[in-house]
């Protein structure tokens, strides 16, 4: 089957700074990624290359089969949905959560008209699927962080994107909201037809069950990529964050810990 994304010598530079450097990276269908890193080292970068808001110097992205350079990439974007709290300083603090939702389908922030009857149908049943239906009124003001980032979930997929980009999604969140916000995507990445998540985060104590792959960047290169047990190893995550580390399980899930000095 076609890969949803595909990345092939992506080398992206301004002026004499190089952000990334040769970077390769295939996502296929069913497959749910994460990508990590410390500060600095690619990430944000790379999610602007590939939804086209930083052109590369070299190398090929495509989306779908589709070529950037070759193709609509404005049209292909609505493909993939983004969840990133850089969204939110843009919504309106007293638009609906439901406008918000709706508001996806139209690639728009600060939704300047109603859209249709079966907008807001749709955007309902997604208010539902995240467990928000009761404040579909509310408005993005009186929204707490967690509900918050489950709206612009219900948002991202009025568009029914192929790929869901969730970037630090759990950034500000305390540690009961970010359990059970993680434990919604948990839902949302084994529902029948999902589609394939990528979720960027610099916790490995985020990375629930259902994420098979993973993606390490530093100074902009992949220290390693593919299947999850393969790459997510001590070592591996030593070279990523520059220093040493071991990693550990607590039931289904992982931590990072410093071995003693």
């Amino acid at each position: 089957m076609s890969p949803v994304l595909e990345i092939t010598g992506l080398r992206l530079q301004r002026g004499r700074t190089a952000i990334l450097r040769g970077v390769d990276w295939r996502v296929g269908p069913g497959e749910h990624w994460v990508i990590l890193g410390a500060n600095g080292s690619g990430k944000t970068s790379l999610l602007k290359a590939l939804t086209g808001f930083l052109s590369p110097t070299a190398g090929e992205i495509s989306l779908l089969s589709r070529k950037y350079g070759e193709s609509d990439w404005r049209e292909l974007r609505l493909q993939i949905g983004v969840v990133t709290s850089a969204f939110a300083a843009s919504i309106p603090p007293a638009e609906p959560a439901l406008d918000t939702v709706v508001s996806g389908k139209y690639a728009q922030l600060d939704l300047w008209h109603a859209g249709t009857r079966a907008d807001r149908s749709a955007a309902k049943k997604l208010l539902a699927l995240v467990g928000l239906a009761r404040i579909a009124d509310r408005e993005w003001a009186y929204l707490s962080q967690g509900e918050r980032q489950r709206v612009l979930i219900a948002r991202a997929l009025m568009a029914r994107p192929r790929l869901l980009i969730l970037d630090e999604p759990c950034a500000g969140l305390d540690p009961v909201a970010r359990e059970k916000f993680l434990r919604f995507v948990e839902r949302l990445a084994r529902r029948e037809n999902s589609p394939a998540l990528v979720l960027v985060t610099h916790h490995v104590e985020e990375i629930t069950p259902a994420f098979t792959h993973a993606l390490l960047l530093r100074d902009g290169r992949v220290v390693a990529a593919g299947s999850r047990p393969a790459v997510l190893t001590s070592a591996n995550l030593s070279v990523t964050f520059r220093a040493p580390l071991l990693l550990a399980r607590r039931g289904d899930r992982l931590r990072l810990v410093f071995p003693p000095s």
